[in-house]
């Protein structure tokens, strides 16, 4: 067998390679063949997990490392360029749930060196790396094409695209590891995209480039990691409040529309951090195991349709 097949066959998933249990049979009808544990327990229980992008006390990324954690997670990695919030987030995260590591580390999502060393960290600790969210995202002041620069475009493509290609890349390298405690190859790599890379007019150029760029990425890395387990998928949050959008959401509080916020999808409002990290929960879960080269939409609905002044259809 050559170096390469040798390979493949190592990568191969347990899917692919332990044939499948019999579930057995109730009065005479096969039971329900499943893949995931209780849906009831733990949905991440015994994993690892590196969540970029958490250091704004509003963003989804801390919301995200609350869920993985709550969620019986063993190690949560909250990464971030801004350190300002992690220590506080870690205090809290040990507070509520004693059992979890938690690891506070600045890195730049967008310099490979620094997402190389956090996945070889949790390696080095733990043996294996179950889930990677690529949360990391930033955003200029919206402007015209033409109105725009070209350094600010590239910052944003280095941040939001890059830093997701760089997850991807070495995140899948940690979910290839195996072990005694973990014997097949897996795991599930989450980008964060936005509504802005499937529709226009809800982001700037740059920023709506670097998303469709986020979900490109995901649904070319989910074949080229075929056979192996690894499931990549991006979430698209709508307007939702982080410190992202948190001048946006104080202003509109101050002039009293707050609102009119998110008034163009038929929920009518804008979205909590938290509903966006339920669904990175979801993806990051073994319940989602049938789910890879997807890009969810978390948006009120808004990109369900094309935009409408309510009341006037016709």
């Amino acid at each position: 067998m050559s170096a390469a097949a040798k390979a493949r066959v190592q990568a191969l998933s347990e899917q692919l390679v332990k044939p499948r249990e019999d579930p057995g049979q109730f009065e005479g009808i096969p039971r329900i063949p499943t893949i995931a544990g209780d849906s009831s327990g733990q949905r991440v229980k015994g994993k690892v997990v590196i969540v970029t992008g958490c250091n704004s006390p509003l963003g989804i990324g801390r919301a995200s490392a609350h869920l993985y954690a709550r969620n019986g997670a063993r190690a949560v990695f909250i990464c971030d360029y801004k350190t300002d919030h992690l220590d506080t987030h870690k205090r809290e995260l040990k507070s509520l749930y004693p059992e979890v590591e938690v690891h506070a580390q600045q890195i730049d999502a967008g310099e490979e060196a620094d997402v190389e060393r956090v996945v070889n960290e949790a390696l080095e600790k733990y043996g294996r790396l179950d889930i990677f969210f690529a949360n990391a995202g930033i955003s200029h002041l919206p402007s015209r094409i033409f109105e725009a620069s070209a350094d600010d475009f590239m910052k944003t493509m280095r941040t939001n695209a890059l830093g997701v290609f760089l997850a991807t890349k070495h995140g899948a390298r940690g979910m290839l590891q195996t072990s005694k405690e973990k014997p097949y190859p897996g795991g599930s790599i989450i980008g964060t995209a936005s509504v802005a890379g499937l529709r226009s007019n809800a982001g700037a150029t740059d920023y709506s480039a670097s998303k469709a760029a986020v979900i490109s990425i995901m649904q070319t890395a989910c074949y080229q990691l075929t056979g192996t387990g690894i499931r990549c998928n991006a979430v698209c949050p709508g307007i939702i409040e982080t410190g992202m959008t948190s001048l946006m959401y104080e202003a509109a509080r101050a002039r009293g529309t707050e609102k009119k916020i998110g008034q163009l999808n038929p929920l009518m409002r804008g979205g909590l951090a938290d509903e966006v990290a339920r669904v990175a929960l979801f993806l990051g879960s073994d319940e989602s195991s049938y789910v890879n080269g997807q890009a969810w939409a978390v948006d009120g609905g808004l990109s369900a349709g094309h935009p409408v002044v309510p009341g006037k259809l016709a």
